[in-house]
């Protein structure tokens, strides 16, 4: 159901000037019970002017009679008799002129970096078409010497989340792991047979023998030489 444009001032007008319950202006508005309550009770939007639905044309006279003497009916919109809108179709998103430019050096990264990306998921990341897809692609292109392949996010042709979605989805299509690489590890040196080999048990070595003992002879008392006789004098 399509909602009035200002629900508020929306509500404010039926409160002042209709007998629907909260109930049918709440669900009409899009708004929660207790805040048309509010509204009733001076809390909320004061001194908001109202807006007359009837004069908006969003209601007719007699849907509000209608759902007045039936308090459990519930509003329905007015047929709109003035042009609405039509809902943009998706394709190509819009560039602005100041990015257009710089818009096939973006092409040329993402066919360089993400080769599994179509292009269609190109097409809608920077705002492009196919054949100026396919001329980056070969080299055509009229400013193809020119060209040098640069992040779309960073040019901010697209958002990051829009790019790693479209990756995801296209890796995903492809089933391709969508996993950084693992580092590779240096080889090890190669060792010959013989360091190869296990180390030969140590075989205990004996403490060295002690040394016997030498017992060693007395030295021999030297002779005592004898004592000078005394001469005798007569």
């Amino acid at each position: 159901m399509a909602r009035p444009l200002m629900p508020k001032a929306t509500a404010v007008w039926l409160l002042d000037n209709t007998a629907l319950t909260f109930e049918q202006i709440a669900e009409f508005c899009g708004m929660h019970l207790l805040e048309v309550q509010a509204i009733a009770d001076g809390e909320v939007a004061i001194g908001m002017q109202g807006l007359d639905p009837v004069a908006a044309g969003e209601l007719t006279k007699e849907e509000i009679e209608r759902c007045a003497a039936d308090p459990d009916a519930k509003l329905k919109p007015a047929e709109q008799k003035n042009p609405q809108p039509k809902a943009r179709p998706k394709g190509a998103r819009y560039t602005p002129l100041s990015k257009r430019q710089v818009r096939p050096d973006g092409i040329a990264w993402l066919l360089k970096n993400y080769p599994e990306l179509s292009d269609g998921q190109v097409s809608k990341l920077v705002g492009t078409t196919k054949p100026t897809i396919n001329s980056v692609r070969d080299k055509s292109h009229w400013n193809s010497p020119n060209i040098k392949p640069q992040n779309p996010v960073g040019l901010g042709l697209c958002s990051e989340a829009d790019l790693e979605k479209a990756v995801a989805i296209a890796r995903a299509r492809a089933g391709t792991v969508h996993a950084p690489a693992a580092e590779e590890k240096p080889a090890a040196p190669e060792m010959s047979p013989l360091a190869a080999m296990p180390p030969a048990p140590e075989t205990p070595i004996a403490p060295p023998a002690p040394e016997p003992e030498i017992e060693s002879e007395p030295a021999p008392a030297a002779e005592a030489e004898p004592a000078p006789e005394e001469e005798k004098i007569d």
